[in-house]
């Protein structure tokens, strides 16, 4: 004879995909009795509009079947009160509302790669950090705030839109698995234009933070737009950035504006984890000489002004941009940013950051 713990015990193994525990665990399982050879439970979830609930019902009456073939199980389903919901996703009382998302995601550290300056490269700094990162076996995700300009998805070749779920938005992933959300991927066609103002701006920032079901990820990577303005504001006074990595390029010009965007990340006291250097150089195909085809590098002295330490001089290479604009980045060999990861990661604040603005 089964026993109400024995079938207890098999529903444990019922594991709901979108919050990764176990249908017992959660207190999804209710009202559990035996009467001769008809199981009857109540099956409370967060929402009764959940996607999943037919194949959590499925799981849960193969999982008593396993015990005993002959037995007919009957699941009632409701939704759970806002005090039970609270509950599980951790929300203590008194707290302010944030998106269901927001609360269950877990980043470790949030990476903003800033510029100041357009034309930099600072979306290829960004990929290649994320990249390296997903190599080294990290979980990796990349918010492309700049929403204006967005080129993200293309690189990667990412072209269907992400998916809803009763907790939120649901990222693509891209080959290799690293998570991204970009305005593009919302947009009918990716070269329709974006034509908004700040407001609108920096609200499609906080919700691709707050809204986006990102899960568990040891680096968010945010690829802020040029500027120091709305966006650039948005992500460091409302997202817990952990660092900022800053990119220039050899121009007396580049350097200038990249000094205004640290002057920025200091005011804001979100420390400056080091600064790259973008299309440093050229390598002669034929001889391997470097050109430095921008003129005498500058990054050092911009570093030793901004207070921070030059992680890395990167060259100009065509393999890399016809890899983007085949949607092929991640066959990309990033050898040159293996060093500049490294100390990337080394130099980065230990524990979590906190918003500006809570």
């Amino acid at each position: 004879m089964v026993t109400i713990e024995q079938i207890r015990h098999a529903l444990e193994a019922v594991i709901d995909p979108e919050l990764g525990r176990s249908i017992v665990d959660l207190g999804m399982v209710r009202d559990l009795k035996i009467s001769g050879q008809e199981v009857n439970f109540t099956l409370a979830l967060t929402t009764l509009a959940c996607p999943l609930q037919d194949t959590l019902v499925e799981e849960a009456t193969e999982a008593i079947a396993k015990l005993d073939d002959h037995l007919v199980v009957k699941i009632r389903r409701e939704e759970m009160t806002e005090e039970e919901k609270r509950q599980i996703f951790g929300q203590k009382p008194g707290e302010p509302e944030k998106p269901l998302a927001e609360r269950l995601n877990d980043i470790a550290h949030v990476i903003a790669v800033m510029s100041g300056k357009g034309g930099v490269g600072k979306s290829s700094v960004a990929v290649q950090l994320a990249i390296t990162l997903r190599r080294q076996g990290k979980r990796v995700g990349i918010l492309d705030a700049d929403i204006t300009g967005p080129s993200i998805p293309k690189m990667f070749g990412l072209k269907k839109p992400p998916v809803g779920s009763p907790i939120g938005i649901v990222p693509p992933e891209t080959t290799t698995g690293i998570k991204v959300m970009s305005i593009n991927l919302l947009l009918e066609n990716e070269s329709q234009a974006v034509i908004w103002r700040g407001p609108l701006i920096a609200g499609a920032i906080r919700q691709f933070w707050s809204e986006v079901f990102w899960r568990d990820l040891d680096y968010l990577i945010i690829d802020l737009p040029p500027g120091t303005s709305d966006a650039s504001l948005t992500v460091m006074q409302s997202i817990p950035v952990s660092a900022v990595l800053m990119v220039t390029s050899p121009q007396d010009l580049a350097g200038m504006i990249v000094r205004k965007a640290a002057y920025m990340a200091q005011q804001l006291n979100i420390p400056i984890v080091g600064l790259v250097e973008n299309m440093s150089y050229v390598l002669c195909p034929k001889c391997g000489e470097r050109i430095e085809a921008f003129g005498r590098s500058k990054a050092l002295e911009t570093a030793l002004e901004i207070g921070v330490p030059l992680l890395g001089r990167l060259p100009l290479d065509p393999h890399f941009s016809e890899l983007c604009d085949a949607g092929q980045v991640e066959s990309y060999p990033a050898q040159a940013f293996k060093e500049i990861a490294a100390q990337v990661v080394s130099l980065m604040p230990q524990g979590k950051a906190k918003p500006v603005f809570e």
